[in-house]
């Protein structure tokens, strides 16, 4: 089963309530080589938010799969393929992601398999992420949203049904500050 999962990070928000430089939270979040790569960038700021994108994204795509929360952040390494591509690797696994940025947000894809998967994405406002999820996997599945039904994994990640049926087959839901993302793929989708 292949799983997915994403992250976003407001940049304004993370910019006036997110102390990166604070003692200690570098060492506590990144590996040493992560810690290097974001004091040697141009930008930071910028590396310290894509990189826990790419982890959060990895992490939430992993936990699907085993079923279990967890604090790992060091365990979780994230390398870069170009601006956009990265893998993060976690324990012998490797999930591949991509990365969308602008002046408002950072936005990170994690999947298990570098191979095409059709799935489904939206970034939107924070405060409408829940209904517009519903309303594009109505779009997917010809199924009226009134009639989808979100249910959650016994580690809360969410699930969509349709009377008894599963719609979908992962699926990962993130927002902060003004901005809310969705991506899932359908229960028929290989």
């Amino acid at each position: 089963m292949h799983n997915i999962g994403n992250d976003i990070v407001d940049l304004n928000l993370a910019e006036t309530e997110s102390n990166w430089q604070r003692k200690g939270f570098l060492e506590k979040q990144f590996t040493k080589k992560e810690q290097q790569e974001i004091c040697e960038a141009d930008t930071s700021f910028l590396t310290v938010w894509l990189f826990w994108s790419m982890k959060e994204a990895a992490y939430k795509c992993y936990t699907q799969k085993v079923k279990k929360r967890f604090f790992a952040p060091l365990k979780f390494e994230c390398r870069l393929i170009s601006n956009n591509e990265g893998v993060v690797l976690y324990e012998g696994n490797k999930y591949h992601t991509i990365t969308s940025f602008n002046s408002f947000y950072i936005h990170t894809i994690a999947k298990e398999t570098d191979d095409e998967i059709n799935f489904f994405l939206n970034i939107d406002s924070s405060e409408t992420i829940h209904s517009d999820f519903k309303k594009q996997l109505a779009v997917q599945t010809g199924i009226l949203s009134e009639e989808i039904e979100k249910r959650k994994s016994v580690i809360g990640a969410p699930l969509f049904y349709h009377q008894q049926k599963l719609l979908t087959k992962s699926c990962s839901i993130s927002h902060h500050g003004n901005y809310g993302a969705f991506v899932f793929i359908l229960n028929n989708e290989s």
